[in-house]
């Protein structure tokens, strides 16, 4: 399965046209997205979530894992289906990003894509500057908790708890 990666940043034009990066355009026409690409606003970040036919399972799975009627369905059905916009692509790779959603992610002059494996994110630049810098920080402390972990499973003695003869 293809995977969005990597990260690029995109001018937005005068008519709020940008062009999805070449090789999330490549992933998005293997997936089958269809009529366009799926887009709405990321529900914990200012941010727009994105991503083809994968996306929309993954949605799809989501829903189906909560009761029929429930509250909690129609909650996350609403936040999610309710705000997507189905973005075309023009013979150009273009976008055009809508007013509501480029305001909810405050973009104006630049979009950041952020590949994110089943789903891509668009970022206001200096914001993705900002995110990534706060992930790499707690990375950081978790990889401390995972690389404790992995020295005292060696079982050679050169972690805490390792055996010692």
């Amino acid at each position: 399965m293809d995977r969005f990666v990597s990260t690029f940043t995109n001018k937005i034009d005068a008519k709020g046209r940008v062009s999805v990066p070449a090789p999330f355009r490549a992933i998005l026409e293997r997936d089958g997205y269809a009529g366009g690409i799926y887009c709405y606003p990321s529900l914990d970040a200012p941010a727009l979530d994105a991503g083809g036919q994968s996306l929309a399972q993954k949605i799809d799975g989501l829903l189906d894992g909560l009761p029929d009627y429930s509250d909690e369905r129609d909650e996350l059905s609403v936040a999610l289906y309710g705000d997507v916009q189905v973005l075309s692509l023009d013979q150009d790779g273009r976008i055009v990003l809508p007013e509501a959603l480029r305001a909810h992610a405050g973009l104006e002059t630049h979009v950041t894509f952020v590949g994110l494996g089943q789903k891509f994110q668009m970022w206001e630049p200096k914001r993705f500057e900002e995110r990534r810098a706060r992930a790499r920080e707690k990375v950081q402390g978790h990889r401390r908790l995972f690389g404790a972990g992995r020295r005292s499973d060696r079982g050679d003695g050169g972690g805490e708890g390792g055996a010692r003869e």
